[in-house]
């Protein structure tokens, strides 16, 4: 008799909170909750204002594995829109197939942050651009020869001159027109945004509910570094992974500014379309959003130098369900992606 009163107990309470959940979802977004709106487009700088011709000529470089050493890697090949604009491995693959010790981060949304890569090693877009091309370990291509090469292409020169009209072709504007393409890569159109724009119905009342837990300070406490309209802070935490723990681990941020805080931190990477770009953390060790989830209610793994920031959350099964089907709807519906055609050899 006992437990058919628990059982029955669990099951008003459950009903109790589907009601509240489900009056929570037809209520819609709060005023507060508009802070969580992202601007249209991510600011540029002033010599790199976006032009048509700028994001055409960047979007054929980003394409282009003729800028790498054995004319096989572009930026493409581990920034793909075919798994979210990173590459759906764990880690990178660089020069002649080596395994790199970190995974490829989604160019999504790139343009609304400041400092670039896990370890915040690059201060922009631009800055970033060259970076794999100039790394041994990854694209390794030979710069002399890079600009020998687009220089002597009748389209690229003009398609440089159309872009950048009387300014040489060189790193500077490499980098520049590579960054204006990413900064197209925008997502702002999913469920979570509908529902903000007012359409009660593009969340479900689950969705909702996590969206609740997520910013909740006392429940998922998500919020505390994936925070604002991008869903990152820009900062760097150590979230106790279980690869911190090794003899020899990544301490990440702490190699680029030494400061005690900042062993093992890595960037916060935005939520919006993580659906699609499993596996996650930079060192590609949760398959799934859950096992993510999991993660942090546990209150991570490694604990030497853990971020304040992460701690037990003691969520239930149903709260981390929600949790994870609130981040799906940070999704924005893929729509088909035209690839640039390349001048000629």
């Amino acid at each position: 008799m006992r437990a058919r009163r628990t059982v029955f107990a669990l099951s008003l309470a459950l009903a109790a909170a589907s009601g509240a959940w489900a009056a929570d979802a037809a209520t819609g977004p709060t005023k507060e909750d508009m802070k969580w709106l992202l601007p249209k487009a991510p600011p540029a700088p002033p010599d790199n204002q976006p032009t048509p011709a700028r994001i055409e000529l960047g979007k054929q470089l980003f394409f282009d594995p003729r800028l790498s050493s054995e004319r096989n890697l572009s930026c493409a090949s581990c920034h793909s829109p075919l798994f979210g604009w990173s590459d759906g491995l764990p880690t990178a693959k660089g020069f002649k197939s080596k395994i790199l010790g970190r995974a490829s981060p989604t160019v999504v949304n790139s343009g609304y942050t400041g400092l670039q890569m896990w370890d915040g090693r690059r201060a922009s877009l631009e800055d970033q651009a060259m970076g794999p091309m100039e790394s041994m370990d990854e694209m390794a291509m030979n710069l002399d020869s890079l600009f020998k090469w687009l220089n002597s292409s009748p389209a690229y020169k003009a398609a440089f001159e159309k872009a950048y009209p009387g300014e040489p072709i060189d790193k500077t504007t490499t980098s520049k027109a590579i960054a204006a393409f990413e900064r197209t890569i925008i997502s702002r159109e999913s469920p979570f945004d509908r529902w903000l724009q007012g359409d009660k119905k593009a969340m479900t009342a689950q969705q909702v509910h996590g969206f609740r837990l997520f910013t909740d300070p006392n429940k998922g406490n998500c919020a505390a570094c994936h925070s604002g309209p991008n869903f990152t802070d820009g900062g760097f935490h150590n979230v106790g992974l279980a690869s911190y723990g090794n003899a020899n681990p990544d301490v990440g941020r702490f190699a680029i500014k030494p400061l005690p805080s900042l062993k093992g931190a890595f960037k916060t990477p935005t939520v919006r379309d993580i659906a699609l770009t499993a596996p996650y953390f930079h060192d590609g060790s949760a398959l799934t959003l859950t096992e993510v989830v999991e993660h942090y209610n546990k209150g991570g793994v490694a604990k030497d130098d853990l971020s304040p920031n992460i701690k037990p959350l003691n969520l239930s099964q149903g709260e981390i369900k929600d949790i994870v089907l609130f981040m799906e709807a940070l999704t924005t519906p893929t729509k088909s992606f035209v690839l640039p055609q390349l001048p000629a050899n």
